[in-house]
């Protein structure tokens, strides 16, 4: 899972990056190309990122696995606000409270989905 966890961070960051330059390629693009399908996308790509992580995290400390969803979930929450808002310094991106909310659904769902799958 420690794979999955650092392979799907750094594809995050490359989305992160290709999006800020504004050279997200087209194949990539069109998948948003439906209504909310942006948000879709925050959901799904945040989720998984929680879930990987919080998973990766899991066997290592097995103290208590509710405060390790909890603090994986935050630490990723303060990221992507940061993320988020830094958007608006970005010509090629918009800053949008409701792709801030989806994310956050979307880490809600990843880390309950990590919580309630065995290893």
């Amino acid at each position: 899972m420690k794979f999955a966890a650092i392979a799907f961070s750094i594809f995050i960051l490359v989305v992160i990056i290709l999006a800020d330059r504004g050279a997200i390629p087209p194949s990539i693009r069109a998948l948003y190309d439906f209504p909310y399908g942006d948000k879709l996308g925050h959901f799904i790509l945040y989720g998984l990122l929680n879930f990987f992580l919080t998973r990766a995290f899991l066997p290592r400390f097995a103290l208590n696995r509710k405060l390790i969803a909890l603090s994986v979930g935050l630490i990723l929450a303060l990221v992507i606000a940061a993320e988020e808002f830094s958007q608006q310094f970005f010509s090629a991106r918009t800053f949008d409270l409701v792709d801030l909310a989806a994310s956050y659904i979307g880490l809600i769902g990843g880390g309950w989905a990590a919580l309630k799958t065995r290893k």
